[in-house]
């Protein structure tokens, strides 16, 4: 097996920096397109992982230049309980995902679900199960609607979904990410730091991937003999104000691993307001690398979803299922990366 490519090798070969060359591939703003294009020639001539994923989809392609035609329903329907905007780790993955849809002689229209009609398990108005061939759901976390859906008979895969708690698992096929390998790799490398006092920050119920993280980060603790003091474990919900429990603390941790960057920010901003510092008085590190993780000062440590990975896997669940019905469910996680930034940059008091 050859060396596997990463983005500093691309670097390395063009002469750019590490931070240039990963803004291209993870089509972050900032880089003119000529720059942008070399890029991206590049990795895919050396064989960049990503674009291995990318070389998948194109083989799942008909084989002649024109659209194809679908017989029967031909609208993919996107379930969501949210509006997803380009700081939403799906975001750049639906971009992909539709484009190729669309080749085959597919629709991917979103259909927002109302409160009213999650608590009623209801479908949206919208939505057609007649012209329906498959079900995407991503923000859908809610058990009993997430059944119901389940349960109309149609193809489905649900991009995360509910924390399998007491046992409880879904009918349907799902799609994750890594959440664990970032955060054992966090926590092992911060104990071989000397930092010992760790906490973990957000609602660990609130879906899977949240429960995996919050899993993996009480794993690693064990696994480096690090004790966890449960004033660290703060379960963050619309219901917990941060800053209070923050306030409440006698001493603070030294480091706090967050559900996603997003949580990250909800620590961050009361701990200014009590005059904290991070990374001088705390280390905070998030997950999903989004756009905001690189454009907050401090920068945040974070774990990268690669979304294009993530469109090909999509598209091959999707269809498999869709050509064979009866398959056995399935749970694919795709991989993730631990991305270091200031957030967690070693002290000066730090031996």
């Amino acid at each position: 097996m050859g060396k596997r490519v990463t983005i500093q090798d691309i670097a390395d070969r063009l002469g750019l920096s590490r931070n240039t060359v990963s803004k291209a591939l993870n089509n972050v703003a900032g880089l003119s397109d000529s720059t942008r294009e070399l890029i991206l020639k590049t990795a895919m001539e050396m064989g960049y992982k990503q674009f291995a994923f990318m070389g998948a989809i194109q083989d799942l392609k008909p084989k002649d230049e024109t659209t194809s035609v679908v017989e029967g329903p031909n609208e993919i329907a996107l379930l969501t309980t949210v509006f997803i905007d380009r700081s939403h780790f799906a975001s750049l993955t639906l971009d992909a995902l539709q484009y190729e849809l669309s080749q085959r002689g597919y629709v991917l229209n979103t259909h927002r679900v109302s409160h009213d009609q999650l608590a009623a398990c209801e479908l949206p108005l919208t939505l057609r199960l007649e012209n329906t061939a498959a079900i995407i759901c991503i923000e859908m976390f809610d058990p009993d609607y997430c059944s119901f859906i389940c349960d109309l008979g149609i193809p489905t895969l649900f991009f995360d979904g509910p924390a399998r708690l007491h046992g409880f698992s879904l009918n349907s096929d799902q799609l994750l990410m890594d959440n664990t390998a970032g955060i054992m790799q966090l926590v092992d490398d911060m104990a071989k730091r000397g930092i010992e006092r760790i906490g973990f920050v957000g609602d660990w119920t609130h879906c899977q991937s949240f429960f995996e993280r919050y899993l993996a980060f009480r794993n690693a603790m064990h696994l480096a003999g690090l004790p966890i003091d449960e004033r660290y474990c703060i379960r963050h919900n619309k219901v917990t104000s941060i800053g209070s429990r923050l306030a409440a603390l006698e001493e603070l941790p030294e480091l706090f691993v967050c559900a996603n960057d997003f949580v990250l920010i909800d620590v961050l901003r009361p701990l200014r307001k009590q005059g904290f510092d991070v990374p001088r008085d705390v280390l905070l590190a998030g997950f999903d690398d989004s756009s905001e993780s690189r454009s907050w000062m401090p920068s945040f440590t974070t774990i990268h979803i690669h979304t294009q990975a993530m469109a090909y896997n999509a598209m091959e669940l999707l269809m498999s299922r869709i050509h064979e019905p009866t398959l056995e469910y399935r749970r694919m996680y795709v991989q993730t990366d631990l991305i270091y930034r200031q957030s967690t940059e070693r002290t000066e008091g730090e031996q």
